[in-house]
């Protein structure tokens, strides 16, 4: 056991002890307003009547790691919760990878922290190695544990653009600098992350250090592209950078998606998924459209079919808070090689879930699909969810 996971531990039972790292569930009934679209404490709906459960394991939500504080700019309080926090909450799931040689063991990120960039400058990306101990009829905990983190840092000074922690040594990344919603390792090793805010691929080692500048895609800019010197020159709505991003079976390409449609499209429901070539480093030119459900909805993750050489991608499409009707996601099929008439995806549905804040899937096998949430902490304390559902068919 590392020194760092030893830490982690010994930290834990203190916080356990303390009562900070699991505090009891409190209603929403702070002071100040509710800043997060979904609602403060919002609670998750029941997915068995919708997928067959073959396990579940969850995290609190008042779940911490070593700090420095943060949240200082979210108030004095949310959700019962006295701010800043002492520490780092570690939240909710964005995007996982599979973690080498040990079961149930994954790589997981987090967003950028606190939704936006003004109110996330103390709060420090990190990706963390979690267990799930899948709960089943069969037995098991149902309990998911953080075993170690890495820290996203650039001490090389490779972000041409001035950062958070511009002048330190280490220069950790934080959540005013980048907002991480996916992550793909290549076969190098090395860890390739999808970015909203540019939106932006961030190229870095397999510990978390920046290896090249931040790779704009170089027909759409969002209002918080850093190297823009007006919002006005946008043309994509904030926060709907690159959310979901998969890698070919080969290792050759990766495939970062648009959340929304840009903002001139008069088909508001279109995406667009574009291929980077990981060797030459640049987009090849290439691109799809898929057609999203509805206008407000988002392409919030995309995963390949291991061992599929079809170019078959699973994509998961979520409602947002300007959805109207029921919260859901759904878990679709495209294949790279097959488009209708107009030039779209086809899509074949393969799973539906009441929650809207499933974030993360990764393929299990042809008949099980592992879906992780993000639950919004702290402006919701929902509980960050591990399910591993059973398909009603193969892929």
């Amino acid at each position: 056991m590392s020194s760092i996971v030893r830490l982690l531990v010994v930290v834990g039972l203190i916080l356990t002890i303390s009562g900070c790292a699991t505090q009891p569930r409190v209603a929403a009934d702070a002071t100040e307003k509710c800043p997060w679209p979904y609602g403060c404490d919002v609670r998750p709906e029941s997915v068995q009547k919708f997928a067959k459960i073959e396990g579940r394991a969850t995290l609190p939500a008042d779940t911490f790691t070593l700090g420095p504080p943060s949240g200082s700019e979210l108030g004095k309080e949310i959700n019962g919760r006295r701010l800043p926090f002492e520490d780092q909450p570690v939240q909710g799931f964005s995007s996982l990878l599979e973690a080498d040689g040990t079961d149930n063991t994954y790589w997981v990120i987090t967003d950028n922290g606190f939704g936006t960039k003004a109110i996330s400058a103390d709060f420090l990306l990190r990706m963390y190695r979690i267990r799930a101990e899948f709960g089943s009829g069969r037995g098991g905990s149902g309990n998911v544990s953080v075993e170690e983190y890495i820290r996203l840092r650039d001490p090389e000074r490779h972000i041409p653009f001035r950062i958070t922690n511009e002048y330190t040594k280490d220069r950790l990344l934080t959540g005013a600098d980048f907002d991480p919603e996916s992550v793909q390792r290549d076969r190098a090793g090395d860890l390739w992350f999808g970015d909203e805010y540019g939106p932006f691929l961030l190229h870095t080692d397999a510990t978390g250090q920046v290896l090249d500048a931040p790779f704009p895609q170089p027909d759409v800019r969002s209002p918080q592209n850093s190297y823009s010197l007006s919002p006005r020159v946008a043309n994509l709505p904030a926060s709907q950078g690159f959310e979901g991003m998969a890698i070919s079976e080969d290792g050759k390409f990766l495939y970062p998606a648009l959340g929304g449609a840009l903002t001139y499209d008069l088909d508001q429901r279109r995406r667009f998924i574009y291929e980077f070539d990981l060797q030459r480093k640049r987009y090849t030119g290439e691109r799809w459209q898929y057609h999203a459900d509805k206008p407000e909805n988002t392409v919030s993750d995309l995963s390949s079919v291991t061992g599929d050489s079809r170019n078959r991608l699973l994509l998961v499409e979520r409602t947002t808070a300007e959805t109207k009707g029921p919260q859901f996601v759904r878990v679709y099929l495209v294949d790279l090689h097959k488009v209708d008439d107009s030039g779209f995806l086809i899509k074949r549905r393969v799973l539906e879930l009441p929650e809207p804040q499933v974030e993360s899937i990764i393929l299990i096998d042809d008949r099980k699909i592992l879906v992780i949430t993000d639950n919004d902490y702290p402006f919701t304390t929902n509980d960050t969810q591990a399910i591993v559902v059973r398909l009603e068919g193969r892929l």
